[in-house]
């Protein structure tokens, strides 16, 4: 018995995309394995762009671009698209436990940046962003013969049966014209790893557009962030309640001026020790913004007001976008809408969804996600799925859980019962395969993943607790 899909397309050579096409390759049965990236390397978002993203303002997710009538065809090259930079500075390391993080069958190397081995000690659970960036790149060395670099999927869409991708790939010439060249490929199957950490979420408040026009230079996304050094001595407002939120303010909260404000309409309290540091004052959310002059201001729903501030930080998350998709499955709220399970499509599982989850210990729950979808494209998965009728139930069952926001695709606290899934799914490898067996969940995965969280909360008591925190005098 064949394969369920014989050619299959990737889209993304992020950690999400590198898990899915070495699972498919492994199987050993595709006749067609092709996986297209957008950046001219693999790895995502695991990459520094010195130069970051702009500011993207209250705007929704990208539309799709429009398609030549005539293909295959040269054209004149695209406007940039900004999203593609990476949200990576100098020094990040990583927030999940080395141990969980890494994929089962590869661990990461025991490498420790300075910064993180005086704040955590020696070999701590943390790992520098460019031995991540390594890391990726090694694991795909051997699959570039599949991969098509500096490629956009402009628009994926399916017909008589057959996925239809419409492509278009920069670097191309005509004479001393640069061009970019659009095509078309057809496979049976695609899967989706595009990631959801590229398009900049930023909450519509009253004033931000005028504001934002006035005074363009001092509103940021923390995906913009590239080094402390540009808010010193600074009046700073970050907006949020997560973990780029923390991370702000662990970065910033002694060297701008006093104190830096934290705007928050929720907040995650397993991060409150970062939000009582030295120096910052919690606020309530944002009621409006309002730029006059050289003056901006920020109101807060309490009424409270912050005069004169120099930058204002929304780190507020991302929106999901899959532009390419026709139809979007991409709700107003911010989730991705019929997918089983978080993978696949209801009533078409020849589409899938890899990486589209959070609180889940990344990259591991990727690698599960991606041997699943292989093993059942392949024909060879352990247990079928259930019918599309008790596929919609499950959506509808998970929307009264996790509600009709982006905290519908949140795994935690159920780590047993997602992975153990995608393992029963998978099933064993086959003998004529090179693939293998999906480990149990270990329940130890979780206490590493969320170690580092565990050291830093010690860190941040420790300076609160220390008469030596540096709280810089109001200037």
């Amino acid at each position: 018995m064949g394969p369920r899909y014989r050619r299959v397309a990737v889209i993304g050579a992020g950690p999400s995309g590198i898990s899915a096409v070495k699972a498919l390759h492994e199987e050993k049965v595709f006749d067609t394995i092709r996986i297209f990236e957008r950046q001219g390397r693999v790895g995502g978002i695991w990459h520094l762009d010195q130069v970051p993203d702009v500011f993207p303002g209250a705007k929704g997710s990208p539309k799709q671009q429009a398609v030549p009538a005539d293909l295959p065809q040269l054209s004149p090259p695209s406007p940039e698209d900004t999203t593609v930079r990476s949200g990576i500075y100098e020094g990040l390391d990583s927030n999940v436990g080395a141990e969980a993080m890494s994929f089962t069958h590869t661990p990461f190397p025991q490498i420790n940046s300075a910064a993180s081995t005086r704040i955590f000690g020696r070999l701590n659970p943390t790992r520098p962003f460019r031995v991540i960036t390594r890391y990726l790149e090694d694991l795909f060395r051997a699959y570039h013969h599949l991969a098509s670099l500096n490629t956009t999927v402009v628009k994926v869409e399916k017909n008589d049966g057959i996925w239809n991708l419409t492509l278009r790939r920069k670097g191309h010439f005509e004479g001393s014209e640069p061009k970019e060249y659009w095509w078309q490929e057809q496979f049976d199957a695609v899967i989706v790893a595009s990631g959801h950490y590229s398009v900049p979420f930023v909450p519509d408040v009253p004033g931000l557009d005028a504001a934002f026009k006035l005074h363009p230079t001092r509103f940021e996304h923390s995906k913009s962030f590239r080094h402390a050094d540009n808010y010193v001595g600074k009046k700073v407002v970050v907006v949020g309640g997560n973990v780029s939120a923390a991370d702000a303010v662990s970065d910033l909260y002694g060297i701008v001026q006093a104190p830096l404000e934290i705007s928050q309409r929720t907040h995650n309290e397993a991060l409150d020790s970062a939000w009582n540091l030295p120096n910052v004052q919690r606020r309530p959310g944002l009621k409006s913004i309002e730029g006059t002059g050289q003056n901006l201001a920020v109101e807060y729903t309490d009424g409270s007001r912050t005069e004169g501030v120099d930058k204002i930080i929304f780190a507020t998350g991302y929106r999901l976008s899959y532009p390419f998709l026709t139809p979007d499955p991409v709700t107003p709220n911010n989730r991705a809408a019929g997918f089983y399970q978080h993978v696949f499509k209801i009533g078409d599982p020849s589409l899938a969804l890899v990486g589209q989850v959070r609180g889940a210990l990344s990259f591991r729950v990727y690698e599960y996600q991606a041997v699943a979808v292989a093993r059942y494209f392949a024909g060879r998965n352990n247990v079928d799925l259930p019918s599309p009728q008790e596929q919609d139930n499950w959506e509808v069952e998970r929307l009264k859980y996790k509600g009709n926001s982006a905290v519908f695709h949140e795994i935690k606290p159920d780590f047993a019962e997602y992975f153990n899934f995608l393992a029963d799914l998978a099933g064993p490898a086959a003998p004529d395969s090179d693939a293998y067996a999906l480990p149990r969940f270990d329940e130890k995965w979780v206490e590493q993943g969320f170690k580092i969280l565990a050291l830093k909360n010690e860190w941040w008591q420790s300076i609160q607790n220390t008469e030596k925190a540096i709280v810089p005098a109001k200037l």
